[in-house]
């Protein structure tokens, strides 16, 4: 199957005119001058790589924690629809019995991979090694200091599924926890009251990734820069969540992000909920209620939660923020593949990539998903 006449997004991280072909499930000859002249004539659309949400809790009426394997396939089939064709579900402060039972859908998925989904590439552990004071709509009736040894029963109870660990580095037996976790997979800031010295300890310990910039962290002060300013002069950190969706950082401070961290270390992220997709209401989070109207999803005291919008929706909000479209469709692609561990199958478009892409118009709209080559109808 052959394609020319498109605009691709390519490892160079900018739109280059050219075709490709997909054999097998995979890209190949990608811009490369021996394009067929019968292949699909795309018109000069823009071709991204399909999506990778790497902090998602739900949608669809369907949570992660529920443990349901039907809702997470519920929940796949949702976002590959949206052009999202990876993701790694993240977990809830729960039991670690929820939790085991929430892991074991996650490998069945993996194992059982359903057609017209989107492929899970791991799972974050948000939670529940979190700070009372930052928990935000994190249950605190299950918050626990770090605990690596269950957590590597968990994480050896999938299959190592586990890729991102969340952690508040002030907590006592952060650090150890950090330095053995980091061996496992990769170990993230999160739901912190830390201050500069705490966060760059755990940076030097092993931290290579925050969870949702600004929300649940101290904010940057000029006498007390905390865990941003840690985290920012430090180049180890090389992925930086933001939530994008209009209502968890005002577009202002998602271009501050955006230079502040440089393009390279941006991970734009859903942090999606159940109710992401579905009409206004009442749903579950992790034991508590929350509400949705206006687009908002909040607590009963009014804090904010997730969000209820897709990863496709927050990567165009970016855009619109007056993030440059090569760096949106980084920071919701390339950059949470490295984070994942998986940019050698997926992430980008490149011969022998898998063959997840999205065509879109020259404003990012998509037209068409495709997972593994295969158009979705």
């Amino acid at each position: 199957m052959f394609f020319k006449n498109a605009m691709i997004y390519t490892e160079n991280f900018r739109f280059e005119p050219g075709g490709f072909a997909v054999e097998d499930g995979k890209f190949t000859k990608v811009l490369a001058s021996n394009i067929p002249a019968d292949a699909e004539d795309l018109g000069g659309a823009y071709v991204i790589p399909g999506l990778i949400d790497v902090h998602n809790h739900g949608n669809s009426g369907a949570d992660f924690s529920d443990g349901e394997y039907d809702g997470l396939v519920k929940m796949a089939k949702y976002l590959a629809s949206c052009g999202v064709t990876s993701f790694a579900p993240a977990s809830m402060t729960l039991p670690y019995d929820v939790l085991r039972k929430a892991f074991a859908a996650a490998r069945r998925l993996v194992d059982e991979s359903p057609a017209g989904a989107a492929a899970l590439r791991g799972i974050q552990m948000e939670g529940p090694f979190f700070n009372e004071k930052k928990k935000g709509a994190q249950n605190g009736a299950y918050l626990q200091n770090p605990d690596y040894a269950t957590f590597k029963e968990l994480y050896d109870g999938c299959g190592g599924l586990v890729k991102i660990v969340d952690i508040a580095p002030e907590l006592p037996g952060s650090e150890a926890f950090i330095r053995q976790a980091k061996n496992d997979c990769t170990v993230s800031i999160a739901h912190t009251d830390a201050d500069y010295d705490a966060a760059a300890m755990g940076i030097r310990a092993g931290v290579t990734h925050l969870t949702h910039l600004y929300n649940a962290m101290p904010p940057i002060h000029h006498r007390k820069p905390g865990v941003i300013g840690a985290a920012a002069e430090a180049q180890s950190v090389t992925g930086v969540e933001i939530i994008c969706d209009g209502q968890h950082v005002h577009p202002s401070s998602v271009r501050l992000a955006f230079r502040l961290f440089g393009a390279e270390r941006m991970v734009l992220i859903s942090d999606a909920l159940r109710c992401c997709g579905m009409p206004e209401g009442e749903y579950e989070l992790g034991g508590q209620t929350v509400y949705l109207k206006d687009d908002i999803a909040r607590l009963a005291d009014g804090t904010i939660a997730g969000s209820a919008t897709n990863l496709f929706a927050c990567m165009q909000l970016a855009v619109s923020f007056g993030i440059a479209k090569e760096d949106a469709v980084r920071a919701a692609s390339y950059n949470p593949a490295r984070q994942l561990g998986c940019l050698d199958t997926v992430g980008s478009i490149a011969n022998g990539k898998q063959a997840d892409f999205v065509i879109c118009d020259e404003n990012l709209r998509a037209k068409s998903v495709w997972l593994a080559g295969e158009k979705l109808k």
